[in-house]
């Protein structure tokens, strides 16, 4: 039978929305006003190409078994709902009407899966390792996350690369990079078993015959998803320099020895905290895909936009290493570089 997915989010959110939806679930976007109506007059256009195909093929919300609609935070109705997506960024959950759902959502006892970048403070506590450790100080509002339990949040990365087009409406999404989620399991026999058939039933979606990248895989650890951690730590936070924004591909190979150096350090942290060398991803293959990341990092290119906030990976990482009596010279410098930047960016705003 179908489930009822609600996912914070309707940008990259409708990824996932797509692929829920294409298996047959029932999917809620939770977004501002003004793209909810467009998305539930319309529905949602995602594109993704096929391996074999050389143009992407738009997928179609009003096309596919599952429904697809479209709320706003104060709309939204968590307890309805058999599983909870988090698919904004961080800072966002913040915002007075998106702290208010995130209470609410706690207070159901909806499970959780975040698709975030940055693990909430919730699923870090699943982790043996920090459950004493002081790690919210790389948080926007870390008492957001004080109100859900442990044992209903999982982590999910967020590894498929997808953007809105410049000049098209908000309810379609272009996927760059087709690759899959990766999900740890919640440790609850019940919650892990709709993992699985979420799962299954991305996996046996077919279009004219052919598979549809992008899919769900289910995994026992629960350090896979911090195999990104490497990535981010040595590519996109990188981007950042005092001269301004750079693309990924320069952050990782102007310098590829210091590159393979600081994500080796990161790994390394993951694996103090009790991950297998199998949950991680080889620097080598990073690397050559870094050669194809032509522009900078979206966190990049919001620190010089003027963002006062953007998610701090880069400062979580440093907290975990340091819980662990760790550090490392050039992510230390990174983090006090973004900091210094973020801090500008709000004396401005001030100033204004």
């Amino acid at each position: 039978m179908p489930y009822r997915v609600l996912i914070l989010g309707a940008s990259y959110g409708a990824l996932l929305g797509t692929k829920l939806a294409a298996a047959g679930h029932d999917v809620t976007l939770v977004c501002r006003a003004e793209t909810a109506r467009l998305i539930n007059a319309e529905g949602t256009e995602v594109r993704i190409r096929l391996r074999d195909e050389a143009e992407h093929r738009s997928f179609f919300s009003r096309d596919l078994p599952g429904r697809t609609d479209a709320a706003t935070p104060d709309g939204a109705q968590p307890a309805e709902y058999d599983l909870v997506c988090l698919a904004m960024q961080e800072p966002q959950y913040s915002h007075p009407d998106l702290a208010r759902l995130m209470s609410r959502i706690a207070a159901s006892g909806a499970p959780c899966m975040s698709i975030m970048n940055m693990p909430p403070l919730t699923y870090l506590r699943r982790v043996p390792a920090l459950r004493e450790a002081s790690l919210g100080e790389a948080f926007a509002n870390p008492r957001i996350w004080q109100e859900f339990e442990p044992r209903l949040m999982t982590l999910c990365s967020p590894d498929p690369q997808a953007f809105r087009p410049p000049g098209e409406p908000a309810n379609v999404l272009h996927v760059g990079l087709p690759t899959n989620f990766k999900v740890s399991r919640f440790g609850d026999a019940t919650l892990d078993a709709m993992l699985e058939d979420l799962e299954a039933g991305i996996e046996a979606f077919r279009v004219d015959g052919k598979d549809v990248p992008v899919k769900l895989r289910v995994f026992d650890s629960l350090y896979v998803p911090f195999a990104k951690w490497a990535m981010l730590a040595t590519g996109n936070y990188r981007c950042v320099t005092p001269e301004g924004a750079r693309p990924i591909r320069d952050a990782v190979h102007s310098d590829v020895e210091l590159s393979r150096e600081i994500y080796g350090f990161v790994n390394q942290v993951v694996t103090r905290l009790g991950a297998d060398e199998a949950d991680l991803v080889p620097f080598e293959k990073y690397a050559e895909a870094a050669r194809n990341l032509l522009k900078p990092s979206s966190a990049a290119r919001a620190v010089y936009a003027g963002a006062t906030q953007i998610e701090r990976v880069d400062k979580l990482i440093g907290l975990v290493a340091a819980s662990l009596g760790m550090s490392h010279p050039v992510i230390e410098q990174t983090i006090a570089l973004i900091d210094r930047k973020l801090d500008e960016n709000r004396s401005v705003e001030l100033a204004g």
